[in-house]
């Protein structure tokens, strides 16, 4: 009777120390998400984190991160940088394992210390400025967007191929806006490419009117127009609709990845005509038999009615690497995870294949295309 009363003693026991292991177990891994989710880029943010959300449902039906199911909390940067690291403040505070942030540079940049100060792994999927990954902001920064001396190339080389001479730009007066106009610039005099840049005109992100800037531009009469515009809800759009009433001559280029559906379902008509370039398009090959991007393309049908664009793809695979990562090494923690991505190579993603530079920038592959009858038409590779 003793023995069994020790034995049952030692059971209870074990169940008490096993109580809190088991209830973290059961709980949910909260991954934070930061884009603006109002005003002029509030669209594209929702949808971005739309995206996560359909990529936490695929993993969690699959059995989660370490047996556990992922939850997302949102919040909303508002396209400011003290906004940005407000909210960022609020998700640390919740306990976040992983912060998946990133629309605009500025916030973005702003947002890194806090985080990386708080210990916890920051992953940017969509800002670009070439700081994120050379400051000091983040030793251990991870971005999925191609960057802008990546994005700089594929235009450059697109100027010299049609051999255009009189270059204006149009630039978002920002760390994003001044640095793509800067690596394009830097790539044509690497290339030894030969041009005037016959016009510059800089403009806030909130900007929706053009007319000023554009009647400068069209006066130096450019063989090509950059456009570099990061605010897709409202600013792209607009500079789309008033190039083409202003009668601009030549070409109209966007900066890469900055012409999205819902930039030419608001740009209508005036979008046909425009030349961009994209690292990602759906319903095309190699992504179109992609396993993985089928089932992810058919989640956020099913789950937002919406198909995704190249920004919901990378905000749904900087999700998706994360957990590959963390069930890899069995751990949520953030060095370890952030040297697995930093160097490393993913295989069955949205992306099929997905390499990491040792700086924690993935490896991207250009496509050229252009817009008729307001959709998207993949011309090229771009090397």
């Amino acid at each position: 009777m003793k023995a069994l009363k020790t034995l049952a003693a030692a059971t209870l026991g074990a169940f008490v120390l096993a109580g809190p292991a088991l209830a973290q177990a059961q709980q949910p891994v909260k991954v934070g998400v930061i884009f603006p989710l109002s005003g002029g880029a509030g669209p594209q943010g929702q949808h971005v984190t739309q995206a996560i959300q359909a990529m936490a449902s695929i993993i969690n039906e699959s059995g989660g991160v370490m047996g556990r199911q992922i939850e997302i909390l949102s919040r909303d940067d508002e396209s400011t940088p003290a906004v940005g690291v407000s909210r960022a403040n609020e998700l640390i505070s919740e306990g976040v394992s992983v912060i998946i942030e990133g629309w605009n540079s500025p916030v973005t940049l702003a947002m890194q210390p806090v985080i990386n100060r708080a210990g916890i792994l920051d992953i940017t999927a969509i800002s670009k400025a070439d700081p994120i990954l050379s400051g000091e902001g983040n030793p251990l920064a991870v971005r999925l967007n191609s960057s802008n001396s990546q994005d700089g190339a594929v235009i450059a080389k697109y100027i010299a191929d049609r051999k255009a001479k009189k270059i204006a730009f149009l630039t978002e007066n920002d760390a994003y806006g001044n640095g793509a106009q800067e690596s394009i610039e830097a790539e044509l005099k690497k290339i030894n490419y030969e041009y005037e840049k016959v016009a510059e005109e800089k403009f806030p992100f909130s900007q929706a009117d053009f007319r000023v800037a554009l009647t400068n531009v069209r006066a130096a009469n450019p063989d090509i127009t950059v456009a570099i515009n990061a605010n897709e809800g409202l600013g792209m759009p607009a500079l789309i609709r008033q190039a083409k009433q202003s009668r601009l001559p030549g070409q109209l280029v966007t900066a890469v990845g900055t012409v999205a559906p819902s930039v030419i379902s608001v740009a209508g008509e005036a979008a046909n005509g425009v030349v961009g370039a994209d690292i990602y398009f759906p319903d095309v090959e190699p992504f179109a038999s992609n396993e993985m991007n089928k089932k992810f393309v058919a989640k956020t049908k099913e789950m937002f009615d919406y198909t995704p664009d190249k920004y919901m793809a990378l905000g749904a695979a900087a999700l998706q690497v994360w957990a590959m990562a963390a069930n890899e090494l069995k751990t949520l923690d953030k060095e370890p995870i952030a040297k697995r991505i930093r160097g490393g190579t993913f295989d069955g993603t949205i992306f099929g294949k997905m390499q990491f530079g040792p700086n924690g920038q993935l490896m991207s592959d250009h496509k050229l295309f252009t817009i008729e009858d307001q959709k998207i038409v993949v011309r090229s590779a771009s090397n």
